[in-house]
């Protein structure tokens, strides 16, 4: 097995952190059900942490080691674009975010967030296992080890 197979296989074998933020369980299940234990072969298993409130966001932001993060717009009281946001802020090197959004028109709210992706509701699964693949692939290759050659 080469060098960066073994990577690949260590980096495998670790779970990826996924944080779901709404107030709404029925919108956390949907995301939780669209992606899977796996959203694509290429990533390892994903480990969901489901929040229900900014505080625990926070919380569980600034803690570290999640790996992405999928924030509902459309939560009350504090919506996934403001809270997006305060991460981007507040957070050296946040991992990336990815904003549900209710309506086409708020995708402007979500480049003033810096969410890196944005997915519709209501959730298309393959839509939102796309975005989520692409922004945890590199996160992956950062953590592998350099083919030898």
């Amino acid at each position: 097995m080469s060098t960066s197979q073994d990577g690949r296989a260590a980096a495998a074998r670790k779970p990826l952190k996924v944080l779901v933020y709404s107030d709404d369980v029925t919108t956390r299940q949907q995301v939780i059900l669209a992606l899977g234990r796996r959203p694509h072969p290429d990533l390892p298993e994903v480990e969901y942490v489901e929040v229900a409130t900014e505080p625990v966001v926070i919380s569980n932001m600034d803690a570290g080691g999640v790996d992405l993060a999928i924030l509902d717009g459309e939560a009350v009281p504090a919506g996934g674009l403001g809270i997006a946001k305060q991460l981007k802020d507040e957070i050296y090197q946040c991992p990336p975010v990815v904003v549900l959004i209710g309506r086409p028109q708020d995708a402007w709210l979500a480049t003033w967030s810096r969410a890196e992706a944005t997915v519709p509701h209501p959730i298309d699964p393959v839509q939102l296992a796309e975005a989520v693949t692409a922004l945890l692939r590199p996160r992956l290759t950062s953590t592998t080890v350099p083919a030898t050659t």
